[in-house]
């Protein structure tokens, strides 16, 4: 699978944004001839080499050739709409400024209808978002990965008078997202470039595992004591295992009303665990007894435990992390004879395994008044195609 990882170590914006994938080999020529699908004049793009630091990169200068009224949000809708672009590129491009103008308009204390956009209205800053979009179609990128955001600091002149660093906007749009300062001084990361790269992002941390085939260097417009740069990896996703880190609770029982233990079963999974199950074991004097496992994630302890020391007579538990592997799982609907059926699909390189829902299988079975195995065996044809 082709993905792409922004290492945005210097920020980002639209234009670092274009800069850096016609770096990586979008033909400036095509990525043109599709530009000019959008129903918008006044404007020419200029691309060039340029040097930040020791290193160099490619600069996409989008020029305008008149002044630019200020847009609302349903004008650039309208825009997006009316252009000849794709689908994929008119859906997230339209996300991006719905982001912006959510952000502003939280910002600024008044309906999104009525949200001007300055900056964000230009001819350039369209040309950014959609153009980017356009150029990761060229590209044929299936998932976008990207390192935490570096914030910056201090103030910048806008529109509306000195703001902060980051923007106000730019920082409603980073919400949920991993940021960090760097202690550099000025605007590293514009509401542009969050907009995009809040859009696209699949996931954000450490580079993925991947077979690099291709880097590009994107400018932005600014010099800083860091090489201003947004730098791009494209290559194959590496398919590794998928692994995570729970934490597993332990309790010994011997005092305890067996009844209770089917509610408490229930209880656990309800509020998240991700597997409970139970041992016999032999405690002091000989005493029989049950071992309670459960499975958590570990940010769920503090709800678990409240459970465990409600619902049982103990007074203490024991815990350890553990890292557990699975393969790669999803949930798919088929169609038999008598409805839809959910099924869980697991597939691990070239092993695949799939298992019907049986809470589907026991309603059905009890509807029609026929055996559940009958119900289970026509659900695994289904899938098969048979």
């Amino acid at each position: 699978m082709k993905i792409l990882y922004f290492d945005c170590f210097s920020g980002i914006s639209g234009d670092m944004i274009l800069g850096a994938l016609i770096d990586l080999g979008v033909s400036p020529d095509l990525w043109l001839e599709h530009l000019r699908k959008i129903p918008i004049e006044g404007y020419e793009v200029k691309i060039t080499k340029k040097r930040k630091g020791f290193l160099y990169g490619t600069d996409v200068d989008i020029i305008t050739r008149e002044s630019q009224p200020h847009r609302h949000l349903h004008h650039i809708l309208e825009i997006i709409e009316k252009s000849e672009t794709s689908d994929w590129v008119k859906e997230n491009s339209k996300k991006v400024f719905e982001k912006i103008a959510i952000a502003e308009s939280k910002i600024h204390n008044e309906p999104i209808e009525e949200v001007h956009f300055h900056e964000v209205g230009a001819i350039d800053t369209i040309i950014d978002v959609m153009g980017s979009f356009i150029a990761l179609e060229l590209l044929g990128v299936k998932e976008v990965y990207s390192s935490p955001l570096p914030l910056g600091r201090g103030f910048v002149k806008a529109q509306h008078g000195v703001i902060p660093v980051p923007a106000p906007a730019t920082l409603e749009i980073l919400k949920g997202i991993p940021v960090y300062s760097n202690d550099i001084e000025g605007e590293l990361v514009t509401p542009t470039g969050a907009g995009i790269i809040s859009v696209i992002a699949k996931e954000f941390g450490n580079i993925p595992l991947m077979k690099i085939e291709r880097i590009g260097y994107g400018t932005g417009k600014k010099d800083f004591s860091i090489p201003n740069l947004l730098r791009v990896f494209l290559g194959e996703k590496i398919e590794a295992p998928k692994e995570e880190k729970n934490l597993v609770i332990e309790v010994n029982i011997d005092d305890m009303n067996p009844q209770i233990y089917g509610y408490l079963v229930e209880k656990l999974f309800e509020n998240g665990a991700l597997d409970v199950f139970m041992t016999p074991i032999f405690m002091k004097k000989g005493r029989p007894g049950v071992l309670l496992t459960v499975l958590i994630e570990p940010w769920k302890e503090e709800v678990i435990s409240e459970i465990i020391f409600k619902e049982t007579t103990t007074i203490g538990y024991r815990k350890y992390y553990v890292n557990k592997r699975m393969m790669d799982r999803e949930i798919k609907e088929v169609e038999t004879k008598w409805g839809k059926v959910r099924v869980k699909l697991s597939k691990y390189g070239g092993i695949e395994k799939f298992a019907p829902e049986y809470d589907d299988c026991r309603k059905i079975a009890e509807e029609h008044n026929i055996p559940l195995r009958e119900v289970i065996k026509e659900v695994e044809k289904s899938v098969r195609g048979e």
